[in-house]
């Protein structure tokens, strides 16, 4: 039985619950917070806000190998959480479940990601040597592109000069 390994991220976000979750439910703003160095680019075409069942297919190249990766929404509870599941990608198995919950005057968001590794010993290897630091990267990124995203708007004196 393969090894499942855990990756898990919880920033606190400045906006109202329904806001935040909004953003993350627009697969578009996957592009935004996804590093340069992955040439991320979602190829379905979104009609607005994901919903369970929805499949969405993603190109990436991965040191410099493309991939494509398909995923599907398994579970989709506005405003709290969205799970999707990869049907096509790059791991044997990889469930990425986002939480959101209201926190004082802001959002707690939580990312959580189960995955396998493929190719047995040989996946193992891989993780050890350089998968499990550059999902560390990409995660470590995604915060600090969703605080600059998601930053509080700032009002009053912030126009003086």
């Amino acid at each position: 039985m393969p090894h499942t390994y855990r990756l898990e991220r919880s920033q606190y976000i400045q906006r109202p619950l329904e806001e935040t979750f909004a953003f993350f439910a627009d697969a578009a703003n996957l592009e935004r917070i996804t590093p340069a160095f992955l040439n991320f680019h979602v190829e379905t075409p979104q009609d607005g806000q994901i919903k369970a069942g929805v499949l969405i297919d993603y190109r990436l190249r991965l040191y410099g190998v493309p991939l494509r990766w398909r995923t599907e929404i398994e579970v989709f509870e506005p405003p709290r959480r969205f799970v999707d599941v990869q049907l096509r990608g790059p791991y044997r198995l990889w469930r990425h479940t986002h939480e959101f919950a209201a926190e004082s005057e802001g959002t707690r968001m939580t990312d959580c990601v189960e995955y396998q590794m493929p190719l047995g010993p040989l996946g193992g290897a891989a993780r050890a040597l350089f998968v499990r630091r550059a999902l560390e990267r990409i995660f470590d990124h995604r915060c600090e592109q969703i605080a600059a995203a998601l930053a509080p708007e700032r009002t009053g004196d912030s126009d003086r000069r």
